[in-house]
């Protein structure tokens, strides 16, 4: 395994992290487990969790599972999605970081995080709230480092700089979204917290599966995928015509590439070096190893032209498609 430091920080990853995003839900806890067992085995060591993955039920699997060998592993968690009806049950408050990271410490089964993650931007609430709660944790030895998780370039520059001023620790990590249909995080995020020191860990970078090449343009989705069982998320963003006919596209070249799709998308992925790792989220152990086998993939100009020729640079693969999720906030009118 060759390990990639996180930005300018002295800590080594992965360049495949197991997502755990599945865990608790899709992917039961004994296949949960034994992907766990498998991924630490290959030389895996980045885990990626959440408080509001299945309602903590994540956590509480990934804790059971590194249970022994927890200083072999970087576990990272986030905060901020609302995890009950209470108002504070939600965003960057001091009272509500406290709170949720001293729920994940307890449902992993460890005194410590090594990463934590604003899990996303909120406009119009100040980052310094939440960053003196931060450095609080931090100087507790409760937390290692920081991270966000969506933050726009602008974002992750205000953050940087808030935390030079406030005399802290500065965040050490970004997670884009980012794959072969959504390249929109070259325009500003990528370029950004490079220029900024901090490395990038992306997330989705098979398009919720979309770029596996599983799904047909004119046949309705396999059952067991998640476009099949009704996925919100997958309806709202990569479950796109343009993005269906690019995934074929990919399969074909990859084929003739004697490769996989998942391969091929995750090992374009990784070829950026502004990526210090992207995250892959299982539910079952053969998608796990189909992941794996980007490690050994080489890709060439040729590759770079093909995915340049389908998505041009830091555009998506659906002309003036957006994320409801994440709405452009650049217009105010009233």
């Amino acid at each position: 395994m060759q390990y990639r430091y996180l930005g300018r920080s002295a800590l080594q990853v992965s360049p495949i992290c197991l997502g755990a995003m599945m865990f608790g839900g899709e992917a039961d806890a004994a296949t949960a487990q034994r992907i766990i067992a498998s991924a630490q085995a290959q030389g895996i060591n980045f885990i990626d969790t959440a408080d509001v993955y299945h309602a903590g039920r994540s956590e509480e699997i990934v804790g059971q599972a590194v249970a022994g060998q927890r200083d072999d592993w970087v576990l990272a968690s986030k905060f901020g999605f609302p995890t009950g009806a209470g108002p504070n049950q939600q965003g960057q408050s001091r009272k509500w970081i406290m709170q949720s990271l001293e729920g994940s410490l307890k449902r992993l089964g460890t005194d410590y995080l090594d990463i934590l993650y604003f899990h996303r931007a909120l406009s119009g609430v100040t980052l310094e709230e939440g960053l003196r709660a931060i450095d609080d944790l931090i100087r507790q030895g409760k937390l290692r480092y920081y991270g966000v998780s969506n933050f726009h370039g602008w974002r992750i520059a205000d953050i940087v700089r808030m935390a030079d001023q406030l005399g802290m620790p500065r965040p050490i990590v970004s997670e884009p979204l980012y794959n072969i249909a959504d390249r929109t995080a070259e325009v500003e995020q990528l370029p950004a917290a490079f220029h900024l020191g901090l490395g990038s860990v992306s997330y989705s970078p098979l398009a919720r599966g979309v770029l596996s090449g599983k799904y047909a343009l004119d046949a309705p989705p396999p059952a067991d995928s998640r476009a099949g069982r009704g996925d919100k998320r997958i309806a709202q963003t990569e479950w796109r015509p343009e993005s269906l006919r690019i995934a074929q596209a990919i399969a074909a070249h990859a084929a003739a590439r004697g490769t996989t799709s998942i391969a091929f998308a995750l090992a374009w992925v990784l070829k950026n070096q502004y990526i210090s790792a992207t995250i892959a989220g299982p539910r079952t152990e053969a998608q796990w190893d189909s992941y794996m086998q980007a490690l050994h993939l080489e890709l060439g100009a040729d590759d770079e032209a093909f995915v340049d020729s389908l998505v041009a640079p830091g555009h998506v693969s659906t002309h003036g498609y957006t994320d409801p999720g994440y709405p452009v906030q650049g217009r105010k009118t009233a």
